[in-house]
């Protein structure tokens, strides 16, 4: 059996707690208790979350097998003794985790001194500025870096909790959970954060409706007339509303929503690099390469190089279409 405790305190966000309905789910799945779960606080009794709800935490105490460090919508110093349990927690126990900017408690307490980590969008350039010696992936999910994980904020902490219990078990095991909590399995450590969709925010409904379209037919050629039609607005129009509401024009947003969905299958792993191309409106792989060079910087196999690493699965050959072994 093995020991998760979770490190609270006061002004923790109750979001965070969602996390150890995943490892409930893990023991029932598994006919035994394979988890047993501790809520702790530097001296133990009843905290208070934002909202006001109180639970009951045990003093800090054995170290358990893996640590999870809750965080709080605005980080705070931490005491000497919670401090120096944390680091000394990076000895003894098997693994310690970092949930939303739980991440800048691991930071104060040097267990991401030199490593990689992530934490919730809104507090990375803050993370990154306090802390120069820590590799900030902003846009991750979540971030294993050996024994140290850290993830982003609000929901994520059920995509790291399945994430230990697949590293514990297996995926099929993680997946079973994830169906009976109704969410999806599992998004992979590297999947961006928030959406293009949510970042746009156009103010009407029609520019709204044009992007769901955009968003459901991206295998169409989404012309301007195709976009205008869907919004139920002149070409004309539609071009000046849409760059006054979203800051950009249409082609510039089709093709982050096309990368936005490549990017997202190929984290899924279980498309050829054509079957994407072709699905998700760039015809062919070579236009979408070139895409993903001008936005990401890298070609989209490292899409796919990045989420073995991060999962541990080592490096397979592609396969195409035909079923060939891609160069």
């Amino acid at each position: 059996m093995r020991h998760v405790g979770f490190i609270m305190e006061d002004g923790f966000q109750v979001m965070g707690l969602a996390a150890l309905s995943a490892f409930e789910f893990a023991n029932l799945a598994l006919g035994q208790q394979a988890y047993a779960l501790s809520v702790m606080s530097e001296t133990g009794g009843a905290i208070v979350s934002t909202l006001g709800v109180r639970i009951e935490t045990e003093p800090l105490g054995e170290f358990p097998d893996t640590l999870l460090v809750l965080g709080e919508l605005r980080p705070r110093p931490l005491t000497p003794a919670l401090r120096d349990y944390v680091a000394a927690a990076g000895q003894h126990s098997r693994r310690v985790a970092g949930v939303c900017t739980g991440a800048f408690v691991l930071a104060e307490a040097g267990l991401l001194d030199g490593k990689a980590a992530t934490t919730h969008w809104a507090h990375a350039r803050i993370l990154q500025s306090r802390f120069p010696s820590i590799r900030v992936e902003e846009d991750r999910i979540f971030v294993q870096d050996g024994n140290i994980w850290t993830s982003a904020g609000m929901s994520s902490a059920i995509d790291l909790a399945l994430a230990l219990i697949e590293d514990d078990h297996d995926a099929a095991l993680a997946r079973s959970i994830a169906r009976r909590l109704v969410v999806y399995h599992r998004r992979p450590g590297g999947q961006s954060q928030f959406s293009a969709l949510l970042e746009l925010e156009p103010r009407s409904d029609r520019i709204k409706r044009a992007l769901i379209y955009a968003k459901e037919h991206l295998r169409n050629p989404l012309t301007i007339d195709e976009l205008a039609d869907a919004a139920s607005l002149s070409p004309r129009q539609f071009t000046r509303v849409f760059r006054e509401e979203t800051g950009q024009s249409p082609a510039k947003t089709v093709e982050r929503l096309r990368l936005e969905a490549a990017k997202v299958m190929l984290e899924e792993g279980r498309h050829s690099m054509d079957t994407v191309a072709r699905d998700t409106g760039f015809v062919d792989r070579d236009r979408m390469r070139r895409a993903f060079l001008r936005f990401f910087g890298h070609p989209p196999q490292t899409v796919r190089r990045n989420l073995r690493l991060t999962e541990g699965k080592g490096t397979t050959p592609e396969v195409t279409s035909t079923g060939e072994l891609a160069n």
